[in-house]
């Protein structure tokens, strides 16, 4: 089985790596379609033993005279790797593929959705859906993509749901301690953290505020710290998408705001050493998939994250973290004060929360999910082409049918 992997960005999408590294040991042959096969984590996908191709298959959306170049390189690679399935795992790769090679081609396409932004708006959310041919396939990486489709009117069977997977044992077993002791921060202190890249606002969608609502924690700081003296928050996580003036606005208005007790720390490595030395992790986002929740409550850290995406098919309210609505500083301060202020619940939900994705994001499980769906797929596309049937992916009595829709992976 011949899979090629569309990817854009070889500085981050660490999930597709740990992806397509699991499927190779599954025994996929796997090629991946990056920017450049030099930089970044290319090498490392190298190193790994999957073949890299560079091919920049991404929408050049500030330069649209150069579509076409794109989707002749589209071509000529699938020509070249002749798969027999082809597995995108952006938007913009997955418009490239599907009009470069038209609505009808003969290759199924899968496209695992990384997010739901796009289908919050309407215009981009009308062009995912109108450039789908027959046999194009959604595999929705949390809940809300997939009853988002659903609402939209795509049919079950052309739907399925599975999670990212990660290394979830590489956050269970940082020790706690470096990052308290490299900011002089005693044992005892309340620290708050966000580990995030920072994404500016797209104003093209309407947005005032950043992404991962940075923002929103910084503005919730004051009534944390007037409920709870001391205490101190910090943000992890480097610029993104040319985000370097937003991200020297968040860095000034957390100076603004918190003084000193709010420390930027800028680009880090050591995610998992972090998440271990905080009491509480948030994720304020305004839209996301599963996000740094996974890797938080990995950490068996108690978080705070906002109800939008994918962010509660992890953190369900009272059970593994808490949920607080987006764009509200005030409903989040008063979620990480509880926190803050019950360590003994606190930690029953982070261990519940580890307990959950243990479940959901174990990466030989996704990928094992990922495998099974391939096999699918392509014994449905063979026994239609046998009976001169092209007119889907799959129906409800070709594959299992579950809750999720016939390809439906996790439950």
């Amino acid at each position: 089985m011949r899979v090629l992997h569309l990817v854009k960005t070889v500085e981050g999408a660490a999930w597709a790596l740990h992806q397509t590294t699991a499927l190779r040991a599954l025994g996929v042959d796997v090629t991946v379609a990056l920017p450049s096969a030099t930089a970044g984590l290319a090498p490392v996908y190298a190193e790994r033993g999957i073949t890299v191709v560079a091919a920049d298959l991404d929408v050049p959306a500030r330069r649209p005279w150069r579509l076409a170049a794109a989707l002749g390189r589209c071509r000529r690679l699938v020509a070249a790797t002749r798969p027999d399935l082809i597995h995108s795992h952006f938007v913009s790769t997955t418009l490239v593929a599907r009009l470069a090679l038209g609505r009808t081609h003969p290759i199924p396409r899968l496209f695992q959705v990384p997010g739901p932004l796009h289908l919050e708006h309407a215009a981009f959310r009308a062009l995912d859906l109108a450039t789908a041919g027959p046999r194009d396939l959604w595999v929705g990486s949390c809940r809300w993509t997939i009853e988002e489709y659903r609402r939209r009117g795509v049919a079950p069977e052309r739907l399925a749901l599975s999670y990212y997977g990660t290394d979830v044992g590489a956050f269970e077993a940082a020790a706690p301690g470096a990052l308290r002791r490299e900011l002089g921060i005693a044992p005892g202190t309340p620290l708050v953290g966000m580990v995030a890249y920072m994404y500016p606002p797209k104003r093209f969608l309407g947005q005032r505020r950043g992404l991962k609502g940075h923002e929103d924690l910084i503005d919730a700081f004051p009534a944390i710290a007037r409920a709870l003296p001391g205490a101190r928050l910090v943000l992890a996580g480097g610029e993104w998408g040319g985000g370097r003036r937003y991200a020297a606005r968040i860095a000034a208005r957390a100076h603004a705001v918190g003084g000193d007790a709010i420390t930027v720390l800028g680009p880090r490595r050591d995610v998992a050493a972090i998440y271990a030395d905080l009491d509480v992790a948030v994720h304020p986002s305004l839209s996301e998939n599963c996000g740094g929740a996974v890797e938080s409550l990995a950490a068996g850290c108690p978080t705070v994250a906002t109800a939008v995406g994918g962010l509660p098919d992890l953190v369900r309210d009272g059970e593994t973290g808490w949920l607080v609505p987006a764009r509200d500083p005030a409903r989040l301060a008063v979620a990480v004060i509880a926190a803050l202020g019950d360590r003994a619940e606190a930690r029953r939900r982070a261990l519940a929360g580890r307990a959950h994705v243990r479940s959901l994001f174990a990466i030989e499980r996704t990928a094992a999910e990922i495998a099974a769906l391939y096999a699918r797929v392509l014994a449905d596309v063979t026994s239609r082409g046998a009976h001169g049937v092209h007119a889907g992916i799959g129906t409800a009595a070709s594959a299992p049918a579950a809750k999720e829709g016939a390809y439906a992976c996790t439950r």
